[in-house]
Parts: structure tokens; sequence; C-alpha cells
């Protein structure tokens, strides 16, 4: 085989050695000797393998930025939620101004009307209707199940410390991860 991949006596530059395989042009505007056969399926080989690696690590890195896409959507999702529900118990019949940090009981009229109530089923001994929950309001007139008040309550805590520090952090120009773990129960 000749230079470029042509066959002895073609003056043109042929096929060339394989698909997607260049070889470097000489000062003579065409491409240099491959002396061994073997040489030339190497580096075939090394150009197929080259190809691989880069398919196998896009492919790496579109399926880490698809399952963020995918967690941006739950959250999404968790948002709208709260957001309904928050905008439901907004809503809910209170014989009283309701105050950020209370915790209000939710019941259930016979005839449906759901109402809110600072008496907790406990203190009214014999509850008058059926009890549905309840919830803590908070400052940004959103609302938490009863359940998830003691972790909300750490987690603005902590929220609330940070912002109190928010100009004791040093200005960081590299990524910096510390501090960004926590544990989960």
């Amino acid at each position: 085989m000749a230079e470029g991949g042509a066959e002895p006596g073609d003056d043109g530059p042929g096929p060339g050695p394989g698909p997607g395989l260049a070889l470097v042009e000489s000062s003579a505007g065409r491409a240099g000797r491959v002396t061994d056969p073997g040489d030339l399926v190497a580096l075939a080989r090394q150009v197929q393998q080259a190809d691989d690696f880069v398919r196998a690590n896009a492919c790496s890195k579109l399926t880490v930025i698809a399952e963020q896409i995918r967690h941006l959507q739950e959250q999404a999702r968790k948002v709208l939620d709260e957001a309904n529900r928050d905008a439901d118990l907004n809503h809910v019949a209170c014989n009283l101004v309701k105050k950020p940090g209370n915790v209000y009981y939710m019941y259930r009229r016979e005839s449906g009307q759901r109402y809110f109530s600072i008496l907790s089923p406990k203190e009214w001994g014999t509850t008058p209707h059926e009890f549905l929950g309840a919830y803590k309001l908070q400052h940004d007139m959103s609302w938490t199940p009863f359940e998830d008040i003691e972790r909300r309550d750490a987690e603005i805590a902590v929220l609330e410390k940070l912002l109190s520090r928010q100009a004791a952090l040093p200005l960081c120009t590299e990524p910096n991860f510390q501090g960004l773990t926590t544990s989960h129960k």
C-alpha cells in the first residue's frame, strides 16, 4: 500500500486507511508513509478507542445531567404541591387572627366545613368534630405539618445561624464543599 492508502501507480489520495482515520500530510502535501501495516491497524484501533472513550464520557456526563433534571423536576413538583397545600390551608375557616409561629388544629364539621382551632384534640377532651391534622404557621405564611415541625424548626435555626454569620464567610475562588454535607435520618 502506498502513501495515503492509494495503490501503487495511483496518483489520487484514495480512500485512506480507514473510516475517520487521517494521517498527517508531509511537506509535499501527501500523507506520510506507514512502513508496517501493523502500525496502521494499531493507529486505527487507537482512534477507535479514543472515539469510544469520548462517547462514553459524553454519555456519562449526560446521564448526570439527566439525573439532575429528574431531581429538579421532583423538587418543582414538591414546591407546587406545598404551595397548593399552603393556599388551601390559608383559606380554611378560622375565627381568630392567625399568627406565625403558632400551631393550629384543623377539624371538619359534619357539614363538611373545615376550620382551624387553637385547641388540640387532647384539650377538647371529647372532640366535637373530626380532627384532620395540626399545622404550624410559618413566618412566610407557609404551613408545616405537625410531624415535620421539629425538623423544619431545626432547618430554620441553621439557616438563621448561617445568615447571622454571613459577614464572616470567607470569599472562595475555588470549589469548596466543606460544610455542605448534612446527615440524613
